[in-house]
Formats: structure tokens, C-alpha cells, sequence
């Protein structure tokens, strides 16, 4: 099955000044991913994350911080010459009746450093006849706060750039993260992986 991808503005994601100059960008994306086991087998790799996050979240950088929590080192983005280099926390709760979700530890991140990210996601498994699909959804928000000299550019040329940076962030620790889980659990299993599919945007 070809993995789908959609791209939305959510309404939420008109960029927001205040006093200190922070910009929040907002946006969601769905991905489905196709395993080629049945939901029992996906559901047990599904579970023991602490034997597959840190090596599905290569390159970048995973801290363990407790059995269900880890900090990663994101890299850096940035557009107009200005990059950040985020650290988000991420928790893995236990599946609930089929359904894993990935939330930032602490959603309010301090904006001290430039920057702040909420990143809500959850994983639902659908049996099939043969093979499981991994549906997901992802509720991505990043505060940024912004140097003096872009508040001149025009606004769309901003909002662009804030889009843009959404992108990034998403290939990075989305995109990237679902393919490797799939073929990680499918070498795993000894099994063939499905081809990845090239995304929409």
C-alpha cells in the first residue's frame, strides 16, 4: 500500500505576536504506515520502545530519561540565516485499546532559549487480512521568537519561512522516524519491508 501524506494548515496556525516578539506555527500531518505482520506482532515491538527509539531515532541525538521518556537532540533549522537547535522531551505512553500516543513531556516549554515545541501524536494499529496498518496523526506546534530584523520582511515572506521550518521539524523526527520503525520492525521480523514511498510536499 502507498504510505499517504497530507499537509494542513491548521486554524490555529496564524502566526501570533506578542510583547517578546514569539511567533507560533501550528500544523498536522497523517501518515500511514503498512506492517506486514499481524497487530499481536506489531503490537509486542510497539510496546518494547526502549529496544528500538534510540536506534529508529538515528542520527539524532536520544537521552534516555526514564522508562517511557527521552529528550532529542533535533539538529539544526532555521530560514534568513537564523537556526535554532531544538531539544523536545517526548514521552511514549502504553498503548491504550490499540492506540500509542507520543506527547511532549512538558508542552509549555520555556521560550528563555528561542524556541518551543508541543508535538501530540497518536498511532492507532487496524488489523488487516494478511498485514497491520499504522495509522497516525500528528498535532505539531513551534513557538519561535523571532530576531527584531524579521519583523520588516513582508508577513507572508514569514509565514512562509514559519511553514517551511514545520517541514523541516516534521521530515526530521516524523517522516525519517516512520520509516525507519518499519524497517527496523520488519528486519526485526525477518520479513520484507514494504518500499518507502516519496511524500506529498
Amino acid at each position: 500500500m502507498t504510505a499517504t501524506f497530507s499537509w494542513r494548515q491548521s486554524k490555529r496556525s496564524q502566526p501570533r505576536v506578542d510583547e517578546a516578539c514569539l511567533r507560533t506555527y501550528s500544523s498536522q500531518f497523517s501518515d500511514v504506515m503498512e506492517m506486514l505482520a499481524p497487530v499481536a506482532s506489531v503490537s509486542d515491538y510497539l510496546d518494547a520502545h526502549q529496544e528500538w527509539f534510540t536506534r529508529c531515532a538515528a542520527p539524532m541525538t536520544v537521552q534516555p530519561l526514564d522508562v517511557n521518556a527521552y529528550r532529542l537532540q533535533l539538529g539544526k533549522f532555521g530560514n534568513f540565516g537564523f537556526e535554532v537547535e531544538p531539544k523536545i522531551d517526548l514521552v511514549l505512553l502504553p498503548q491504550q485499546q490499540g492506540v500509542y500516543r507520543i506527547e511532549t513531556l512538558a508542552p509549555a516549554l520555556p521560550v528563555d532559549e528561542g524556541y518551543n515545541v508541543d508535538f501530540q501524536a497518536s498511532l492507532k494499529l487496524c488489523p488487516q487480512e494478511q498485514h497491520t496498518l499504522v495509522q497516525w496523526e500528528l498535532d505539531l506546534s513551534v513557538g519561535i521568537r523571532l530576531p527584531a530584523f524579521i519583523g520588516v520582511l513582508p508577513e507572508a515572506l514569514v509565514q512562509s519561512s514559519g511553514d517551511h521550518l514545520l517541514r523541516q521539524i516534521v521530515r526530521q523526527i516524523s517522516r525519517r522516524l516512520t520509516w525507519k520503525v518499519q524497517e527496523d520492525f520488519h528486519a526485526h521480523a525477518g520479513l520484507a519491508c514494504p518500499p518507502r514511498r516519496r511524500a506529498l510536499f
